[in-house]
């Protein structure tokens, strides 16, 4: 089970993170009670193990924006967390190692997921970092050929049961592992990990 810890804000979380065994780390580029800079950024990363998937998340930026700020941050992958359009999304990947696309659960741009030619399609709420999750049935109408992550109001109370619900490739959670937005909760990190990697 892939499990990413996103909204990480400082080199303690992201350590604690990894330790915990996090597979992948996310950092919000967008506007958002979690929005960190590339200069931070850049420090976290060089304190990380080379292994880390290390993701900048953006949303409605250009794509040179995308790309640049990637390398600058010394970032492995991009999820595009926006209205990014096909071609949008083709152009920054080929230009940057690993891009997820992230969709609402239900929209018509989740249906049509497999034409988006990423790595992995994020499912989230429509009220990304919030806690709110959704009614997962709506993953069922997903196309069958992408990895899905599961992500939206994804706590360590339910994530064992959502996996069970859902199946998916992986598991990306924020607010349900904080103790205020953008600061972490070691314990609950590592409880969320342990409960979703029982499952899987």
């Amino acid at each position: 089970m892939f499990i990413k810890i996103c909204g990480i804000t400082n080199a303690q979380d992201a350590l604690d993170a990894v330790e915990c065994g996090a597979d992948a780390l996310g950092f919000v580029f967008a506007e958002s009670s979690r929005k960190v800079s590339v200069e931070t950024v850049r420090e976290i990363v060089k304190q990380l193990p080379a292994d880390v998937l290390t993701i900048g998340v953006f949303r409605d930026h250009i794509t040179r924006q995308v790309v640049d700020t990637v390398r600058e941050a010394c970032l492995v992958g991009a999820q595009l967390h926006g209205h990014e359009s096909a071609q949008q999304i083709a152009e920054v990947k080929a230009e940057v190692n690993w891009v997820a696309k992230s969709v609402v659960a239900g929209s018509a741009e989740a249906f049509s997921a497999n034409n988006y030619g990423t790595d992995l399609i994020l499912v989230d709420s429509a009220n990304p970092g919030t806690g709110t999750g959704y009614d997962l049935s709506l993953l069922e109408q997903l196309p069958k050929t992408i990895n899905v992550i599961l992500s939206g109001g994804l706590t360590v109370l339910n994530v064992a049961e959502s996996i069970k619900a859902v199946s998916p490739w992986g598991v990306d959670v924020s607010s349900g592992v904080e103790i205020s937005p953008g600061m972490k909760d070691r314990l609950k990190i590592r409880e969320f990990i342990t409960n979703a990697r029982a499952i899987s």
